[in-house]
C-alpha cells in the first residue's frame, strides 16, 4: 500500500512540472538512412517538377514525395547551394559551380568553370550562396563574387572575408565577418550608416516584411533598418533567439516569421497574435540545429538540419498536440477549457494551462470521456464520475467506467453508458442527482433516445436492446433488437445519431428501426453513401467523421448529399485508439484524440485533392516511355508523383486492365511483377472516400519471354528440325535394321517353312504312297476275291460236271445234268449285289471322286472304272459284268471318249492317278 501511494505521490508530484507544448503544425522527420546521403542539408528548394532539391554535402538530392535520388559532382566536392530557375538547378561546390538538368528520368550536370580557369591552386573557395540580380546570376564564396550572364564569367574579389550577400528592394548587400554589412554598386562598396552595430558578427539573413527591413543577426539577435539606423526588435523572442543562436530566416504568408536556431529548432512567430511556437528534439524535430529552410508551392516549411531534414506543415489545417515524454498516456478523450485543454488519458485526468500540464487530484487512472454541458465538464473515470467546474473537480459518483455521455433528442435528459449499465441524468444543472435503470446491469458502451419512455442500448460486446421506460425510467421492457432481428454477427455495434434519427451500424452495415415490424431494416441513404465503415463519431448536425479501410474522412452533410474531405493517413496512422475515436467541438475547430496527443482540424476544412499526377514508369532503373515496352520477368515501378506534400495530397487508387478492383497506390508507388506478355494498361484513379475520379493512366507492353524470341523461335525450329533429321536418319536406320532382320527372319522362316513343307511332303508321299499301297493291297484283294470266287466256281463247277461224267453214261441225260451244274454254278444275282456293295465301299473315295470329276458317267462306266482301277482283263471283267468280251472292249472305248483320253493314253494307269 505504501508503495502504490509513493508512486502516485511521484507520478502526481511529476505531472504537475510536465512542460507541455501547445499546438504544433505536422512534422515529417528525414534521416539519411531514409535519403541514403550524408547529415548536413545545407539548402533547400523546389523545382519547376514540383520535385524537391537538397544540397547534401556529396549529394544533390531529389525527392518527388515517392522515391529519393541522390547525385554526386564529378569532382566528388561537397555542395554547399543551389538555385532553381526553371529547368536548370544550379549548384556551387568547392571550386566549381554549373548546373544540372533532368533528361529520361536522371539528373545531369553541366559545369560552367570546367574550361575557365576561375580558380588559382592556392584558393580554398566554396560557393556558399547563389542568386539572381539585375538578369545575372551570382555564384557568391567567402571572398569572391562569380558574375555569370549565360556566356561568360566576371570574378570580383572582396577585400575582407564576407559570410552571405542579400538582394533588398534591388539593392545588393554584401555582409563581412568583422566590417560589418556593405552596399554593392558594381564593383564599389560602402558601409550604410548607422550599421556599426553589424561589425563583427555574422548576418545570416536579411528580408523585407511590411515596408520594414529585417535584419537577422547570429547572436545579436533581429534588428529593424530605420531612417536613423538600426533598432533591436522589440519582442521577448528576440533574447530567446540571441541565446540560441539565428542560422537561416525567412517571413512566410499569413503574418508569419520562421526563425532557424543553431541549438532550439525553429521558432514560428504569429505577428497577428504576438505568440510563437518553437519546434524542436523536445516535440517533434529531429535535430536543434537548422541550417536552412525552403518552401514547396503549399507554402509549407522544408528545414535542412545538421543532422537530416524535416517537412514542416505550416500551412495545414491540422495542428497537433504532441507527448514525448509518454507521461500523458494515450489520450481517449480532450476538451477545451477558458485556457488550454482538459485531457482524459488512461494515466488520469490532466488539465493543460498556460503551457504547462497537471494531472487533477484523485483522478489517477483511466480517463475514458469528457463531456461539456452549459460551463461543466463531465469526465468519465475507471473509478467513477467526475464533474470540471471553473478550475474544480468533483466527484459526483462512483458507478466505475462512465464510458460515454449521450444527450436524448426529446429532452435535456442525459444517460451515461457505464460497466454496470445505464445512469440517467435528469436534470442538468444536478448532475450529482442519477437513477440507474434497472435490469439491463450490462456493460453498455453508447446510449440514444429518440422517443420518450424508451431507449437504445449498445452492449460493449454485442447486441442491441431496446428499453422500453415509464415516466420515472423504471424498467418496463428489454427486448433484444438484434436477435428479433436476426442478425448474427452483431458484435461491436455504434450508434449515431443523425438529425434526429438513429442509425445503428453493425458489421460495416447501417441500420435504422421499423416500429411496425419491430425489426432492423437497412438504411439505404447510408448504406449507398457509406461503405466500409468500421467506426462514426458525431460533431455536429451536420458535420461527422467515418473511419474507412483505416482512414479518416471528415464529412459534411448537406440535404442529403455528403460531401468527402480525407483526412490524410500520415497524421494518425498506428495512432487511432480502436473503439475509442471521440470529438469535441470547439468554435471552428474539433479535436480528436490519438495515444499520443490529439489533433485540431478546421470545422470548413476542404481537402481539395489535387488532380494533377505525373505518372513515371521505371524498369531495370531506366525511364519507360507511355505505350513503352519492357522484357518479360522483370519488375516495372510506376511511381505516382501528385508534387502536393501536405494535406491536400490525394489518396490515390489504380487498376491493372480495366480490372474491377481499385488497389490503394502505397508510397505512391506501384511495383508489378510477373506479369504476362501482352499489353496492359494501368489507370491512376483519386478516391475522396465515395467516389474513384481517374486522373492518369500509363500504357505499356511486356515482351514475349526470351524463350519465345524471334531468335529462339528460329533455333527451336532449326531444333526441331535437327531432331526430325536424326529422327528420320534413326528410323531409316532402324528400319533398315527391321527390314535386314526381316529378311533373315523371313529367310529362316523360309527354311524352317521349307524343312517343314519338305518333312510335311515326305509325309504327304508316305501317305500318299502308304495310300496308294492300301489301294492297292485293297485292288489286289478286289482281284484275290475275283479271282478266288471265280476260281472257286469253276472248280466247283468242273467238279460237279467230273462227277456227272463219272455217273451219268445217258448223252442226252449227260448233256442235261452238266447245264443244269453250271447253271447251278453261276453266281446268283444276290451274291453278285453283295460283291458289288463291298466292292463299292472299298473303292468308295474313287468313285466319288470320279464322279464329281466326270458326272456324265453311268454306273456301268463307273463299275468299268472299278474293275479296270482293280486292275483286271476284258476277260475277267465280261461275265462280272455279264457281257461279253467284245462288249467289254467295246465299252472301255466308249469309256475313253467320255474321259477325253487320246490314244497314247493308258485307261488303267489314268484311272489310277484319280
Amino acid at each position: 500500500m505504501k508503495t502504490i501511494l509513493l508512486k502516485s505521490f511521484f507520478f502526481f508530484f511529476i505531472a504537475f512540472h510536465i512542460q507541455a507544448q501547445e499546438l504544433l503544425p505536422f512534422v515529417e522527420n528525414y534521416n539519411k538512412s531514409d535519403y541514403q546521403g550524408d547529415n548536413q542539408i545545407w539548402n533547400v528548394a523546389q523545382g519547376s517538377d514540383k520535385a524537391m532539391y537538397f544540397a547534401n554535402n556529396h549529394y544533390l538530392l531529389r525527392y518527388d514525395g515517392v522515391i529519393w535520388e541522390k547525385y554526386s559532382l564529378p569532382n566528388k566536392t561537397i555542395i554547399r547551394s543551389i538555385l532553381i530557375e526553371g529547368d536548370r538547378i544550379y549548384s556551387g561546390s568547392y571550386k566549381e559551380f554549373g548546373y544540372w538538368y533532368r533528361k529520361n528520368g536522371k539528373m545531369n550536370y553541366v559545369s560552367i568553370t570546367k574550361k575557365l580557369r576561375l580558380f588559382a591552386e592556392k584558393d580554398n573557395e566554396e560557393i556558399w550562396k547563389i542568386f539572381r540580380y539585375n538578369g545575372v546570376l551570382y555564384f557568391q564564396s567567402f571572398n569572391d563574387v562569380f558574375i555569370y550572364d549565360g556566356k561568360k564569367v566576371k570574378k570580383i574579389k572582396f577585400p575582407f572575408l564576407i559570410s552571405y550577400c542579400f538582394v533588398v528592394d534591388n539593392n545588393l548587400y554584401a555582409a563581412s565577418v568583422e566590417k560589418g554589412v556593405f552596399k554593392m554598386n558594381g564593383s564599389k562598396i560602402s558601409n550604410p550608416k548607422g550599421w556599426d552595430i553589424l561589425k563583427n558578427t555574422v548576418v545570416h539573413a536579411i528580408e523585407k516584411y511590411k515596408g520594414k527591413t529585417y535584419i537577422f543577426t547570429q547572436k545579436k539577435g533581429i534588428f529593424i533598418v530605420e531612417h536613423t539606423g538600426l533598432k533591436p526588435w522589440n519582442n521577448p523572442l528576440n533574447e530567446t533567439l540571441k541565446s540560441n543562436g539565428i542560422n537561416v530566416a525567412k517571413f512566410i504568408k499569413n503574418n508569419k516569421l520562421v526563425v532557424g536556431t543553431g541549438n532550439k529548432g525553429v521558432f514560428i512567430y504569429d505577428f497577428v497574435s504576438n505568440t510563437f511556437k518553437n519546434i524542436d528534439r523536445n516535440n517533434v524535430l529531429m535535430n536543434n540545429s537548422v541550417l536552412s529552410i525552403g518552401f514547396d508551392k503549399e507554402e509549407d516549411l522544408w528545414l535542412g538540419l545538421d543532422n537530416g531534414l524535416a517537412h514542416v506543415e505550416v500551412n495545414s489545417p491540422i495542428s497537433f498536440f504532441y507527448d514525448n515524454s509518454g507521461i500523458l498516456g494515450s489520450v481517449y478523450s480532450v476538451a477545451t477549457i477558458d485556457k488550454g485543454y482538459l485531457i482524459a488519458s488512461n494515466h488520469g485526468i490532466f488539465e493543460f494551462d498556460s503551457g504547462n500540464f497537471k494531472m487533477l487530484p484523485n483522478t489517477q487512472g483511466q480517463g475514458w470521456n469528457i463531456t461539456k454541458i452549459g460551463n461543466k465538464y463531465v469526465i468519465g473515470h475507471n473509478d467513477g464520475t467526475f464533474c470540471y467546474e471553473n478550475g474544480v473537480l468533483a466527484k459526483i459518483n462512483n458507478v466505475s467506467g462512465g464510458w460515454n455521455l449521450s444527450k436524448s433528442i426529446i429532452n435535456d435528459t442525459y444517460f451515461q453508458s457505464t460497466y454496470s449499465g445505464v445512469l440517467v441524468y435528469n436534470d442538468a444543472l444536478k448532475l450529482s442527482q442519477s437513477l440507474k435503470i434497472k435490469d439491463l446491469s450490462k456493460p453498455i458502451k453508447y446510449v440514444a433516445q429518440n422517443k420518450k419512455n424508451e431507449i437504445w442500448a449498445a452492449d460493449n460486446y454485442r447486441g442491441l436492446y431496446r428499453v422500453f421506460l415509464d415516466d420515472n425510467f423504471t424498467t418496463q421492457k428489454v427486448e433484444n433488437i438484434t436477435q428479433q432481428s436476426k442478425i448474427k454477427n452483431d458484435f461491436g455495434v455504434k450508434i449515431f445519431e443523425f438529425r434526429n434519427e438513429i442509425l445503428f451500424l453493425i458489421n460495416n452495415v447501417w441500420y435504422t428501426f421499423n416500429s411496425i415490424s419491430n425489426k432492423l431494416e437497412e438504411n439505404e441513404l447510408f448504406n449507398t453513401n457509406f461503405k466500409n465503415i468500421s467506426d462514426v463519431v458525431a460533431i455536429d448536425p451536420d458535420h461527422f467523421i467515418v473511419l474507412q479501410d483505416g482512414i479518416l474522412y471528415h464529412i459534411y452533410s448537406h440535404n442529403n448529399k455528403f460531401i468527402w474531405n480525407i483526412i490524410q493517413e500520415k497524421y494518425y496512422k498506428g495512432k487511432l485508439i480502436n473503439e475509442n475515436l471521440r470529438i469535441f467541438r470547439s468554435k471552428n475547430h474539433y479535436l480528436l484524440n490519438l495515444d499520443d496527443g490529439f489533433i485540431s482540424l478546421q470545422l470548413g476544412y476542404q481537402n481539395k485533392q489535387n488532380k494533377g499526377v505525373k505518372v513515371e514508369a521505371y524498369n531495370d532503373n531506366e525511364l519507360l516511355e507511355n505505350d513503352g515496352k519492357i522484357k518479360h520477368n522483370t519488375e516495372l515501378r510506376i511511381n505516382v508523383i501528385s508534387g502536393i506534400y501536405g494535406a491536400s495530397k490525394p489518396n490515390l487508387f489504380y487498376q491493372i486492365n480495366k480490372g474491377k478492383n481499385y488497389i490503394p497506390i502505397s508510397n505512391g508507388a506501384i511495383i508489378l511483377n510477373n506479369l504476362s506478355s501482352g499489353s496492359h494498361t494501368i489507370s491512376i484513379f483519386k478516391h475522396d472516400g465515395a467516389n474513384y475520379e481517374k486522373v492518369s493512366g500509363f500504357d505499356f507492353r511486356v515482351a514475349q519471354p526470351w524463350y519465345f524470341s524471334f531468335w529462339m523461335i528460329f533455333l527451336y525450329l532449326l531444333v526441331i528440325a535437327a531432331v526430325l533429321f536424326l529422327y528420320y536418319k534413326w528410323n531409316k536406320l532402324r528400319y533398315t535394321q527391321k527390314l535386314k532382320l526381316q529378311a533373315e527372319e523371313l529367310k529362316h522362316q523360309r527354311e524352317i517353312l521349307e524343312m517343314e513343307l519338305k518333312k510335311e511332303n515326305e509325309l504327304n508321299i508316305q501317305e500318299y504312297e502308304k495310300h496308294i499301297l492300301e489301294l492297292e493291297l485293297q485292288t489286289k484283294s478286289s482281284e484275290v476275291a475275283g479271282k478266288s470266287l471265280s476260281i472257286a466256281k469253276q472248280s466247283e463247277m468242273i467238279e460237279n460236271i467230273q462227277n456227272i461224267l463219272d455217273s451219268e453214261k445217258d448223252f442226252n441225260k449227260l448233256k442235261s445234268e452238266i447245264k443244269k451244274a453250271i447253271k447251278i454254278n453261276e453266281v446268283n444275282k444276290h451274291e453278285w449285289e453283295i460283291f458289288e456293295t463291298n466292292l463299292n465301299q472299298i473303292h468308295n473315295e474313287f468313285i466319288i471322286n470320279l464322279s464329281k470329276k466326270y458326272p456324265h458317267l453311268t454306273p456301268k462306266d463307273i463299275k468299268l472304272c472299278v474293275y479296270l482301277k482293280m486292275n483286271l482283263s476284258s476277260k475277267e471283267i465280261a461275265p462280272m459284268m455279264n457281257i461279253s468280251f467284245r462288249g467289254v472292249e467295246l465299252h472301255r472305248y466308249r469309256l475313253r471318249k467320255k474321259l477325253n483320253l487320246s490314244q497314247e493314253e493308258n485307261l488303267s494307269k489314268f484311272l489310277l492317278t484319280l
